[in-house]
């Protein structure tokens, strides 16, 4: 396995600060988000289409630091009925273009979430089976939106020469855990494969380690993201929480830096069994604890992972070095 960064911790940081940063840390594949959700804060998408100049430059750039661009992130709901999935799809097509144009082939995305039936305008994201109008919504979601977009989207990531398109495992995403994975994959075939991001299990009430074993080698690729489960809070008021993030103090659960959720033993399990159940891919940091400054979190952070990941760090740098 081998260090990963997300960058968008950074995006108070120019491009070539970044890579800097990033290098310096011990990072040795960057993940770039494209846009959807993401304010691509290091990615010109339309400047790098149109731009052989600003391809070379930002591929010559990570050379020079020894990084490699192993996947482009383009993660968004684009299948949200309204203008929004719109915008979001526009970035899904520039970036499978831009993944061909730069020899990428790797894209990390969201399955996307539809609304609840023709003529909706906003998504709608089912989590029980009662009232009895909630399966049937479920059903149209699948069979009418979503299997008929991604039967579309296999065909035309494999034009772009695309290989693989690992779906994040969020909430409020029609693919959120296993089995709804396997569901899209078993149907559309294996260019589909999971982002792995413990994070979400945690507060969804899931055991990560669980569910890589169960995953195997359905998962192509990994994100490093802590959660932890406030006391005093999650007690009375449960997981479902729609405070947004920044409330963080009143928050019955909040995205951390690694570490400040679990203990280091803890993600030395999870990376272990992740190595037994035959994934040796990039292990991806993304940062999103709001209760730190972003590069304070992500050093701390990076220290867990270099701790935990099956790795010998001192040994590798020593190589580096004598090249």
């Amino acid at each position: 396995m081998r260090m990963s960064l997300v960058t968008d911790c950074l995006e108070s940081m120019s491009f070539e600060e970044m890579v800097d940063t990033a290098a310096s840390l011990g990072y040795e594949i960057l993940e770039l988000a494209c846009g959807g959700w993401s304010d691509a804060p290091h990615v010109d998408l339309d400047g790098l289409l149109e731009s052989l100049v600003q391809r070379e430059k930002l591929m010559d750039t990570l050379k020079q630091r020894g990084l490699e661009l192993h996947a482009l992130n383009c993660s968004g709901n684009q299948l949200a009925p309204n203008e929004e999935g719109r915008e979001h799809q526009v970035v899904v097509e520039k970036t499978f273009r831009l993944a061909e144009l730069l020899g990428v082939k790797n894209i990390n995305m969201m399955s996307g979430l539809p609304g609840g039936g023709p003529g909706e305008t906003t998504p709608n994201w089912i989590t029980t089976s009662w009232p009895p109008i909630t399966t049937k919504i479920l059903n149209w979601q699948w069979s009418e939106v979503a299997l008929p977009y991604w039967e579309k989207t296999v065909k035309e990531a494999k034009e772009h020469g695309i290989e693989k398109i690992a779906l994040e495992n969020h909430g409020a995403q029609l693919v959120y855990n296993p089995e709804t994975l396997f569901r899209l994959r078993n149907h559309v075939g294996d260019m589909i494969g999971m982002n792995y991001d413990p994070s979400h299990t945690f507060w969804m009430g899931g055991d990560p380690i669980s569910v890589v074993r169960s995953l195997g080698d359905a998962i192509y690729h990994v994100h490093a993201k802590d959660t932890r489960i406030e006391r005093g809070v999650f007690e009375q008021e449960g997981a479902l929480d729609t405070k947004t993030i920044d409330c963080f103090a009143t928050r019955s659960w909040n995205y951390v830096a690694l570490g400040h959720g679990h203990e280091t033993s803890w993600w030395k399990e999870f990376f272990s069994v992740l190595s037994m159940m035959g994934y040796n891919g990039p292990v991806s940091l993304e940062m999103e604890d709001l209760t730190m400054d972003p590069l304070t979190a992500l050093k701390k952070s990076t220290t867990v992972l270099k701790e935990s990941l099956p790795v010998d760090f001192e040994r590798k740098t020593e190589l580096q070095t004598s090249k």
